[in-house]
Parts: structure tokens; sequence; C-alpha cells
């Protein structure tokens, strides 16, 4: 077959096949009403001649902004994974950007330009990952009608906020109660901001589960400031450094954890020899830890998977069953906490 010379058209392919532009229109869409024997001839001219027509129009996706506050680690990366695979299922684009924080005062200007941008984007809803929402945020996502769902978010929702998470109280006794097993009284809690939802829930079921058998926890033995690494180190080093230690503290998170099990070692102490440690997520560290830790695992996946489908509901206009769903907690036992009567603070 002699090589077209010149730019290639539809029309050039057409002559050279003998049949006409709507034919080779056609095949280059992937219509069915042509027949095996012109297809084929088409497509070998199209081949041989290199012909390149104009690109095809995209094909729209919806989309879906997921944002988040301060820095992306262990846990939230979990939640991100689920959020992004059940986007993939749905047939959803996520998009992943980062919301400053700001103060709650003159907030409105920002939070509308904000609001604009995810509309002028062509997002469908919005999806918050344990970000701190300001009153003028939640007023202009409601004016703009864009549906809203946050995962663990750092404050108190209002009651008409969707939101996502898991059974933190639950979770937070079941922390204690396997202290309390093992024959700790003396427990200490190292966990995030006051104001955190699933702070306050954690603590109140650690709390409960230690009334419960008249075991008293003291002022100083609960630190409260962020679920990061260094925050258990500060936390962590507080109470260590104590007269009348702990001899067991959970942490409100697998990062947390992470850093007691630092100040623990920079004071030669051993873990669980000479303090028991629960955390709180079971994200991968927790596995790689040394020793492993026992904690409290969250369905992170799951919720991202939750928040995501829970975001497409409100945007197609469909009622959700619940404002707040909570997915249910599992305690892993692994290698950090240990029988009191084994621990040398008990022999000494």
């Amino acid at each position: 077959m002699t090589r077209l010379k010149g730019r290639v058209t539809l029309a050039t392919v057409a002559g050279s096949a003998g049949v006409s532009v709507a034919t080779v229109s056609k095949v280059l869409n992937g219509r069915s009403d042509v027949s095996a024997v012109t297809r084929a001839r088409v497509q070998e001219i199209l081949e041989k001649h290199g012909y390149v027509g104009r690109r095809p129009d995209p094909v729209h996706r919806d989309t879906v902004e997921l944002f988040y506050q301060g820095v992306l680690n262990a846990y939230s990366v979990q939640v991100i994974q689920g959020v992004v695979e059940a986007g993939q299922a749905e047939g959803v684009d996520v998009i992943l950007n980062a919301h400053p924080p700001h103060p709650q005062a003159s907030s409105s200007g920002r939070a509308a330009r904000w609001i604009r941008t995810l509309i002028g984007n062509g997002r469908r809803a919005a999806i918050g990952l344990t970000s701190q929402l300001a009153d003028a945020d939640l007023a202009a996502l409601a004016r703009a009608r864009l549906p809203l769902v946050v995962i663990d978010p750092a404050n108190i929702p209002q009651p008409d906020v969707t939101s996502v998470g898991s059974t933190n109280f639950a979770g937070g006794m079941a922390a204690a109660q396997h202290l309390l097993s093992l024959g700790h009284r003396r427990i200490g809690y190292v966990g995030g901001q006051p104001t955190s939802g699933c702070n306050q829930a954690r603590m109140s079921g650690f709390r409960s589960a230690m009334d419960a058998v008249g075991a008293t926890v003291p002022s100083e033995y609960i630190w409260l400031s962020d679920f990061l690494y260094d925050d258990g180190v500060a936390g962590g080093s507080s109470l260590l450094d104590l007269r009348d230690r702990p001899t067991a503290i959970f942490a409100g998170s697998d990062e947390v954890a992470l850093g007691i099990l630092e100040a623990a070692r920079a004071r030669g102490l051993r873990v669980p020899e000479d303090l028991s440690l629960v955390g709180f997520d079971d994200t991968e560290v927790a596995r790689l830890a040394s020793p492993p830790l026992t904690t409290v695992r969250q369905p992170l996946r799951e919720m991202g998977a939750v928040a995501l489908r829970t975001a497409l509901q409100l945007a197609a206009g469909e009622q959700v069953a619940s404002h707040h769903v909570e997915l249910a907690t599992t305690l892993i036992v692994r290698g950090s906490a240990a029988p009191l009567e084994l621990s040398s603070v008990a022999a000494s």
C-alpha cells in the first residue's frame, strides 16, 4: 500500500479505502454499524499512515474534595486510602488538598473564596479529615448546598454536620479494662486536644472503666496535647518523671504510643517489664514497634469508604440514616502490656 503524502485527513483515508468520510468516522468512534471487512480495511489504512485525529472529548467524572489540616501520618494515610479506593469503585475522582487552619473570627471572606473554588472546580461534595471547621466554613458550605462529611472532626461538630468515626468510648474502655485485667491500677492517659470529639470519647471510656473498679486517676496522670509522636514524648516524659509514676499508660494514638516508648527508653525503662502501654488506631507502626503495640483497632479504611459513600448519597439528594456513623473498634493484644505482678515495678 502506497503511503499517502501530506497531511492525512478523514477525507484522504476515506478515498484510499473507497468508503465515505462518515464510515471512517464511525470506525474511529467504535460504532457497530460497519461491516467487519470495511472496518478492517479502514483500520489498516489508519495504522499504515499514522493517522492522528483530534483528541476525544475528555470523559467527565465526578470529583470529591478531600481536605485535611496538619501533617499526614500513618492514621490519615490509611483513611485517605479508604476514601480513594471507594472513589475508584464508585467512578469518582478524589482530589486531596490541605485546608490551612485559620482564626475563628473574620474568616467569612476566606471561607467564601474557598467554597467558590470548590464549586468552580465542579466538586460534588467535600470530605474533611480531622479538620477544625469554623462556623464560617459550615455556613458557606450550607449556602452553596455543597454536602460535607467530616471524619474524626478536630472539634465537636454541630448536630446537623454529618460525620464518620469509630466507637471511641468503647475503645477507650476496652484499653483501660485490658490494663486493669493485668492488675494495673496506676494508669495514665496521654491523648489529643481537649476539644477533640474522639479524644473526649476515648478519655471518657477510659475513666468509665477506671471508675467501675474504684481506681482513681490523678490529674497529673492526664496529658492532653495532640495525637503526634512529639506529644507522646512530652506527655510520656511528664508522667514517667512523677514520683509515683503510672505502671501503665493508655495512649490516644499509636503515634503517641511510639513517643511514650521513646520517653521510657530515655529513662532506662523497659516496655512491658517496667511500663505497660496500649495504643489506639492499629496503624502499620503498631505492628512494627518494638515491642509490637497492644492497641485498639479502628477500621480506618472502612471509615474513609463510608465517608465517600455518604458524601455521594448527600450529593444525590438522598437521606442518610444518621448524621453520625460509628464503626466498631477492636482490642488487638500484642506485646506492649504485661501483668503487673511480673513487672519490676511490682517487685520493687
